[in-house]
């Protein structure tokens, strides 16, 4: 099997996103970013940044690879914070995301959900200011499945649990509680005992002031969460009706179930970024989610998690699971369709993938990923490959 493998070209980054046809020449695009070319707050527009998370790829990336092959159907079997399906529904096209993961799959459904937006204002602000009515309390059952999680007893001072369990209290009764939810959990994220600096990855609960490297400063841990389910919840309306302005009227479906055996619908194109070996806990980085929602954990069946290192035997179980996620997957693509996967393939081991698969390699692109955020730095390189059945 013959490989075209394509290194970025000397050029000026390519951003003029909405000028991709069919006939556009991939290989010709200078897909290297960095931070003055496509600055945060792009890639982040509108709904994808409705929460934080790790190991989401460019939005700005899918669209190109949307426009470019115009699918009536695009799969992907790792959905994570749904950038596949938001682009999708932006461009007009349908699409179907499956997840292991609960909370991905929430915050998947959340984004691609089509609002009565005035309905959205009046909800959201509704919850939040009755939330901070100290006298319209909470169910009893409710306040004892907190006092006996000792996670959330570890993680939060009392009076921000206290704010975080009265606004949960009241999301039942509202139309949009999946997107309450979400305010709640992001609102959870930055509430936690934690330093500033170190959202992504803490490690353990900070109780005394700390020396901020983000502030520079002297910093305490945070003890409320009302300053943070006011500011997530008007910063989510203001998402929200920024994406109204773009969306389409295309189906996005989100299916939470794991991809070596999930039924996908028929499709002509599949757009994945998978896990990277050793690299993520999925389940762990959104933990504070799960013990305030109650989610279902199935970390066990997530792929290449950090927890499982990247020891050779590791490599193996990833390799092996991520072949049989595309076999499954295989089963659904119509003829001479097209999978493009992104991934921080350090270790060669896609070359191998499909071809123990069957597929075409047409191209593989390798864009150097040279901005990060928080405290993550450094620069790596990502392939791209664009295989065909």
């Amino acid at each position: 099997m013959s490989t075209a493998t394509v290194a970025q070209p000397e050029l000026q980054p390519f951003v003029d996103f909405g000028s991709i046809t069919p006939a556009t020449r991939l290989d010709s695009l200078n897909l290297n970013w960095r931070e003055r070319d496509l600055p945060e707050h792009q890639r982040t527009k509108h709904v994808h940044r409705l929460h934080p998370y790790l190991g989401k790829f460019v939005p700005q990336l899918v669209e190109i690879f949307l426009r470019k092959y115009q699918p009536t159907m695009v799969v992907d079997p790792f959905c994570g914070s749904g950038t596949t399906l938001v682009e999708a529904k932006v461009l007009g096209i349908e699409s179907f995301g499956c997840d292991i993961s609960e909370f991905n799959c929430l915050l998947s459904q959340v984004k691609t959900t089509d609002y009565d937006i005035e309905l959205v204002e009046r909800e959201v602000l509704d919850a939040f200011h009755r939330s901070g009515n100290t006298q319209d309390g909470m169910l009893f059952e409710e306040q004892t499945r907190y006092e006996t999680n000792s996670y959330l007893r570890e993680w939060f001072a009392p009076p921000a649990l206290d704010d975080l369990q009265r606004f949960q209290a009241l999301i039942d009764d509202y139309h949009y509680k999946d997107l309450l939810k979400v305010i709640l959990s992001r609102s959870a994220r930055s509430a936690r005992m934690t330093t500033h600096f170190d959202l992504d990855f803490p490690k353990k609960p900070q109780i005394e002031p700390y020396r901020c490297y983000k502030h520079s400063r002297i910093c305490s841990p945070t003890q409320s969460a009302r300053q943070f389910l006011k500011r997530y919840s008007l910063d989510t309306i203001k998402r929200v009706r920024e994406f109204a302005k773009f969306q389409s009227e295309a189906s996005a479906t989100v299916v939470c179930g794991d991809s070596r055996n999930v039924e996908f619908p028929q499709c002509d194109m599949v757009i994945t970024s998978p896990p990277y070996v050793g690299l993520i806990d999925y389940h762990e980085q959104h933990r504070y989610a799960y013990e305030l929602l109650g989610l279902n954990w199935n970390e066990e069946s997530e792929i290449g998690s950090a927890k499982r290192g990247v020891s050779q035997s590791a490599q193996a179980a990833y390799k092996e699971n991520i072949e049989l996620v595309f076999l499954n997957v295989k089963r659904y693509l119509k003829p001479n369709a097209t999978l493009i996967v992104i991934v921080h393939d350090r270790r060669s081991l896609y070359h191998d993938i499909a071809d123990n698969l069957g597929f075409k390699v047409e191209m593989e692109l390798h864009r150097n990923v040279n901005r990060r955020t928080g405290r993550r730095a450094g620069d790596f390189f990502e392939s791209v490959f664009t295989w065909r059945t």
